[in-house]
């Protein structure tokens, strides 16, 4: 081959390597990118569309690219708003397992958000969405923001203050309800978020977020292209380490309107997302002896701990007859059942996130009060 040859056939060579260059830096530049902005020096910002984490139409809910839907299995009654629950995270960080009761240790720069909304909304039987909640990690820790959507539900905008909203909407029963449903202000949120540890022997008060423990994700969700398992589609997202396996169906909890499941699982699944998180160690409520956690709820001093045979402690202007926090066989001597079955401000519980009874909730409580087995 003369030199000429030569010549021509490496020009050829290096042409066709920089075209191939070529097509893949811009193969590469043309992948697609999430608009999401969460600028943890300028968080939080005065309006939810400035995070970006819907397209389109922003009451239509419709996430951003790497902006993940999810649900636990069972969900915290909030006056039977609906709910629809996303997290986002940053590229290249995951969320790390603690444990199936603990909740995930999610990255610096993640959010999770939750919006609130009512359907068949009196008088037109229309969607109306209340607010939008966020939580934001940042370097000192978990914030808040809310934000309260505007009368056309094309804005939302940032407000910690509180406020009552007034809602009448049709229910699954086609009867009218109504509510003052309550926005909550920055210290309602942290009553139920807050966690006290000893760090160093120094007691610190941290926020935490709730739903977000493997117990509660360990089931299907449908994604739309795809039905699969939470934690999976979390890992396979990016979202959080591989290292670890499935909680097992005994430390799972299971949604509590499910009737094909155990009475007793369905009662324990309802206190842990609706109580748990102010009756434990270092929560609000640390001080009563009830421990409602889904993993202190078992077969191990799981009566005792849900208030069964219990003394009630020195509970002002109570009826006598509220002696026991349950008494088996008795909803009208059971303090927790009279609790949850009054709006009565003063007496209510939880303290916080209703204001009407939850009826199915005090029909699944009281069918279990009923059917346990007397004190010794």
């Amino acid at each position: 081959m003369n030199k000429k040859i030569l010549s021509i056939l490496l020009l050829s060579i290096a042409l066709l390597i920089i075209s191939c260059n070529d097509e893949t830096e811009e193969e590469y530049n043309t992948l697609p990118t999430s608009p999401v902005k969460v600028d943890l020096t300028q968080i939080p910002y005065p309006k939810l569309s400035d995070y970006h984490f819907f397209e389109g139409e922003m009451k239509n809910q419709i996430p951003s690219l790497n902006v993940l839907p999810y649900a636990p299995a069972s969900v915290l009654f909030s006056d039977y708003a609906h709910k629809k629950r996303f997290v986002w995270m940053p590229i290249g960080v995951k969320a790390t397992y603690n444990g199936d009761s603990k909740v995930l240790e999610l990255p610096v720069g993640s959010a999770l958000i939750k919006t609130f909304y009512y359907d068949k909304i009196q008088p037109n039987n229309t969607t109306r969405i209340i607010e939008t909640r966020i939580m934001i990690r940042k370097q000192t820790g978990w914030i808040f923001a809310d934000y309260v959507w505007n009368e056309a539900q094309t804005e939302a905008y940032l407000d910690l203050n509180g406020s009552f909203v007034n809602i009448s909407w049709k229910d699954d029963n086609n009867v009218i309800k109504t509510t003052d449903y309550r926005i909550p202000s920055e210290v309602q949120c942290i009553t139920c978020h807050k966690n006290t540890e000893n760090v160093n022997g120094n007691l610190q008060t941290i926020h935490i977020p709730i739903g977000i423990k493997p117990q509660n994700l360990n089931h299907n969700y449908n994604y739309g292209s795809s039905t699969q398992n939470q934690l999976t589609k979390w890992i396979e997202q990016g979202y959080l380490e591989n290292n670890f396996t499935l909680p097992t169906e005994n430390n799972t909890t299971i949604d509590y309107n499910d009737t094909s499941k155990s009475l007793e699982k369905r009662v324990r699944s309802y206190l842990d997302i609706n109580c748990a998180h102010c009756h434990q160690n270092g929560k609000h409520c640390d001080y009563r002896p009830m421990r409602f956690a889904f993993n202190e709820t078992g077969a191990a001093n799981g009566l005792t701990n849900l208030g069964v045979c219990v003394d009630t402690q020195d509970m002002q202007n109570f009826a006598p007859a509220l002696g026991k926090i349950i008494t088996p066989g008795n909803i009208n001597r059971s303090m927790l059942y009279y609790r949850l079955n009054t709006t009565n401000e003063a007496y209510r519980m939880p303290l916080h996130g209703r204001t009407v009874v939850h009826e199915e909730a005090i029909s699944l409580i009281g069918q279990w009060i009923n059917s346990l087995q007397p004190c010794q």
